[in-house]
This record gives structure tokens, C-alpha cells and sequence, in this order.
């Protein structure tokens, strides 16, 4: 495999809307709604980072990373989410290189920190944890994550961006 992380441009969008409805078609715990939340973060114009994962000119993976508003305040934190890697090569280390690249760019940038929900058994092995003072309602604690690269750890409740809510 010759895999190439990169940022997307425009002519990537149809293939990363694909990646993502085939990443996410038989997966637990989705309403199938993932490739719509990434296409209006794109529209709204927040879609901080948004990385691609490419093989031999054919893109495998993607991740988007969106601002989040946390109750307190406090600036400067990021939700990483969705994350997509095609099906059939999943679990070939992908997913893991784009989470790597993506938390080097949004330190890089100066972020705050990272929020997320998901596998606690996947995502801890990044530096995630659950941290009882960043909550999302109407989730196990557990799978809501952070993880804080500098300043002080906010106290409270996290939303993501309005595009969280896209149907179609």
C-alpha cells in the first residue's frame, strides 16, 4: 500500500461522500447520516480539517474535525468525527494514520482540544479519555471523549455544530 494523507481539495468531495457511506453502511450505533453531516460542515464553512487517506490516486479514508461550543466558554476545542476508512481495507492501520495526522494538525494549529464519541477500547490508544467535566448529554459517559493539548480543561456541556443535525 502507498498511502498518502492529505488535505482534500475540491475535486475529492463525490469520492469522500462514497468512502463515507460505504465506511458506514453495516456499522453499529449510526443513523446512516455521516456523509451528510461532513457535506453541510463543508457548506457552513467549518470544516476545520478535513484530511483524506489516499492509495494509489484512489481515496480509502477521510476525516473531518468542526469546532464544538462547550457551555463555559471556552475556546479553542474541536470535535473529530466521522472518520471513514472503505470497508474492505478497514483495520489496515488507515484510520490510525489519519487520526495521527489529524490531531498533528489541530495542534499544530494551536487548538485547545479534541472531543469525541466513540469506542473508548480504539480511541484511548490516541490519548482520549472520558473526563467527567466535558459531558454530551444522552450518551454513556464513557464514549465521550477528550483530550486537551493545552490550557485548562473546560467544565461542561459540549455542542457540535448545527450540521450534526443533517438528514440528506
Amino acid at each position: 500500500m502507498n498511502l498518502k494523507i492529505r488535505n482534500e481539495n475540491n475535486g475529492d468531495i463525490n469520492a469522500i461522500e462514497k468512502v463515507t457511506i460505504e465506511a458506514f453502511l453495516n456499522a453499529p450505533h449510526t443513523d446512516h447520516t455521516e456523509q451528510y453531516i461532513v457535506r453541510e460542515l463543508r457548506d457552513s464553512g467549518v470544516l476545520s480539517v478535513s484530511l483524506i487517506a489516499e492509495n494509489q490516486g484512489e481515496i480509502v479514508g477521510h476525516v473531518a474535525i468542526s469546532p464544538v461550543t462547550i457551555s463555559d466558554g471556552a475556546k479553542g476545542w474541536f470535535g473529530l468525527g466521522p472518520i471513514s476508512v472503505s470497508p474492505n481495507i478497514q483495520r489496515s492501520g488507515i484510520g490510525t494514520k489519519l487520526m495521527l495526522s489529524a490531531l498533528e494538525v489541530l495542534k499544530d494549529s494551536g487548538a485547545s482540544g479534541c472531543v469525541l464519541l466513540g469506542d473508548p477500547a480504539y480511541y484511548s490508544r490516541f490519548g482520549f479519555k472520558p473526563e467527567s467535566c466535558i459531558v454530551y448529554p444522552d450518551v454513556p459517559p464513557e464514549y465521550f471523549q477528550a483530550i486537551q493539548f493545552s490550557g485548562l480543561l473546560p467544565n461542561g456541556t459540549v455542542t457540535y455544530h448545527e450540521a450534526f443535525n443533517a438528514k440528506a
